[in-house]
């Protein structure tokens, strides 16, 4: 039970009070409108609280461009402070719960403190990430090689290895998924042999299985380009779902919203790889040129609606064991890091809330007798509808801010951070 939440409870009640009439009539309004359409507006809003999406704890800071970074006052230097700021996130939005770590960047010396230290800010963890595309202090091997997929064998051991320890951190912190994200690849043809690194990408991975616990699952993420811009290992969701059907049942395959080529259709591929029950996460964020790692919706909300549109057919036939770990995974460059996780997420329950409100019956009639606009408009009509009052009413009634970012603001949060933490330094690149 949360015993020590980042806000005072007071202050947030305070400023919905003077909110509660005007959602009040929205939310009666909408849901007259939608009760025209034969939906409930209590059942969907029942469901938009069950709804959860994690936030990595890297996402508390600020992120850059692959050429600089530029910190902001009160920005969190460490795990303790990140798990604060991701607290506020939650306190306000109520839709974030679980924190993604990260190793060995959120590293400490006693994982069971973390843990506690995490569920008195009610947090709990969310999937384990592995990081084997950075040279650490005191690493014995480099991964300028690559990691999992390295020629020299001393270092696909360390792979392998920190992979292993962060499986062992995990079941300290109550986690039950490892995120493996690998940026080997090539910047030149010939670099490599391309048939022989994946090879030896498969024999490392296929260790790192083997130490899976029970219940565990082994995320395969893929990423078309960078740091390897001209092969990637594990370049799109094809090589994904190879690796994970050679790997076994616990391997599954981890969509994330930008690490695919120029407008590839990315609800298809959900769909694709939920018909071979291999959709194991989704990470959320946007972008307009590459992979741009941009606020969930601020780009392309249409984009986000269709692939909740797909997670939701999934969820309404799931295929084994489904259970999607959706997370936020984005860089805030430019703005507030609490403010930016507190609209994605929004954006983000936005999207499945209205998924939920697509005429199923209706689309499926369409599609079976050919009639595209109609199943057009089965869709549209979800999209077009505003879903706002659903959401905040929701917060609200779990005791979050009907205007989470006017809140956040309110409180001052930033402004103390600053007095209280040390500076965060600037760097170089993107972490």
């Amino acid at each position: 039970m949360a015993g020590n939440l980042p806000l005072a409870q007071d202050d947030i009640e305070r400023l919905n009070v003077g909110l509660a009439g005007a959602l009040d009539d929205d939310y009666d309004s909408l849901g007259r409108q939608l009760g025209r359409r034969g939906i409930d507006i209590d059942a969907v809003k029942a469901k938009v609280a069950d709804f959860s999406v994690a936030i990595p704890s890297w996402g508390a800071g600020r992120g850059g461009t692959r050429f600089a970074k530029f910190p902001i006052p009160g920005e969190p230097t460490n795990i303790h402070e990140k798990l604060e700021d991701c607290a506020v996130v939650q306190q306000l939005g109520r839709a974030t719960p679980r924190v993604s770590p990260h190793f060995p960047w959120d590293r400490v010396s006693d994982y069971r403190a973390l843990r506690e230290e995490a569920a008195a800010l009610g947090l709990g963890f969310d999937a384990v990430n592995s990081n084997t595309f950075q040279d650490q202090p005191g690493q014995a091997a480099s991964y300028a090689t690559g990691s999992l997929s390295s020629t020299r064998a001393e270092v696909r051991e360390q792979a392998v290895a920190h992979n292993i320890e962060c499986i062992e951190i995990g079941r300290e912190l109550g986690a039950t998924d490892l995120t493996v994200w690998v940026g080997d690849g090539t910047n030149f043809p010939g670099q490599q042999d391309l048939g022989r690194s994946l090879d030896r990408y498969l024999d490392a991975a296929s260790q790192v299985y083997a130490a899976l616990p029970s219940g565990w699952r082994m995320l395969i993420e893929h990423k078309m380009f960078e740091p390897a811009f001209y092969s990637t290992v594990i370049s799109d969701w094809g090589s994904s779902i190879l690796v994970a059907q050679e790997l076994g049942d616990k391997a599954k395959c981890l969509v994330d919203l930008g690490h695919h080529a120029p407008n590839v259709n990315i609800e298809q591929i959900v769909a694709r790889l939920h018909r071979f029950g291999k959709l194991g996460g989704f990470h959320f964020n946007d972008s307009k040129y590459g992979d741009d790692d941009l606020d969930s919706g601020s780009i392309n909300p249409h984009q986000l609606f269709l692939v909740f549109n797909e997670l939701i057919e999934a969820e309404m036939n799931p295929r084994g064991d489904f259970r999607p770990a959706y997370m936020i995974d984005q860089s805030h460059n430019v703005t507030d890091p609490i403010e930016s996780m507190l609209s994605s997420a929004e954006a983000i329950v936005a999207a499945y809330t209205k998924a939920l409100l697509v005429d199923r019956e209706a689309l499926l009639a369409a599609q079976e007798a050919n009639d595209t606009m109609m199943a057009f408009q089965a869709l549209r009509a979800a999209y077009r509808t505003d879903v706002t009052p659903v959401l905040a009413m929701a917060r609200a009634e779990a005791g979050g801010a009907i205007d989470a970012i006017a809140a956040y603001r309110a409180s001052g949060w930033r402004g103390r951070k600053a007095q209280e933490r040390e500076a965060a330094g600037a760097a170089a690149g993107i972490v």
